[in-house]
């Protein structure tokens, strides 16, 4: 899979991806697709992350990234996320998620890019954001930040909200698989690969949206 670190290497930061490459978000699965605009989010909204080791709340800020919290929030409705594996944990760096146990889903929204939003918010430890592999092409692999990355600001990932509540279980989720899961594999086999490869992996049981923006 090609990572972010290839935008790194274009961009004349060469000896950054070659010190670092396990700490740059990796891409969703490459797919052509035509650039879409979800329905409008409400301004500020929450949802709840029940894990197998704990829940946590995220509150979601649509004025950070518009179309990244519209997109966030339709997969949240969709039931996107539930059984998802945290399939890429770095500690000191991030925790990454956002694909499903089913190829035809995957494919589906990766059909579905979006376009980009402005960095409005640093990449502040609690943070998630969605990952990318170049300009316009967010789908729904994501990743919360496990510390203060502020050098993902000038590289184009843009907040769309944080943990107020669990931060705990975000820090606590399993990361001694490092690299090794294969993100095409995961995005075609789904969590039958992940179960007899990976098995450690922590996952989220369900992401279901809450009432209010407070837990």
């Amino acid at each position: 899979m090609k990572r972010i670190a290839t935008l790194l290497a274009l961009a004349g930061l060469c000896c950054f991806f070659t010190a670092c490459a396990d700490k740059s978000p990796p891409p969703p699965a490459k797919a052509a697709a035509a650039v879409q605009t979800p329905g409008a989010a409400p301004d500020s909204f929450a949802v709840a992350f029940e894990t197998n080791r704990g829940t946590f709340v995220v509150e979601i800020t649509r004025a950070w990234s518009p179309a990244g919290a519209d997109r966030f929030r339709e997969l949240v409705e969709t039931g996107f996320f539930d059984e998802d594996r945290f399939f890429r944990v770095v500690p000191g760096f991030v925790a990454q998620f956002g694909l499903n146990d089913k190829p035809a889903i995957n494919a589906q929204w990766d059909a579905k890019r979006l376009a980009d939003d402005s960095v409005r918010q640093s990449n502040a430890r609690g943070t998630v954001v969605f990952a990318t592999e170049g300009p316009n092409t967010r789908s729904h692999q994501m990743f919360f930040n496990l510390v203060n990355n502020a050098r993902l600001d000038g590289m184009g990932f843009a907040p769309i909200g944080r943990v107020i509540k669990g931060m705990e279980v975000v820090d606590s989720l399993y990361s001694g698989y490092g690299e090794s899961p294969d993100q095409q594999f995961i995005q075609t086999l789904g969590n039958a690969y992940l179960n007899r490869t990976f098995p450690k992996l922590d996952y989220i049981k369900t992401a279901k949206l809450l009432n209010s923006a407070s837990p």
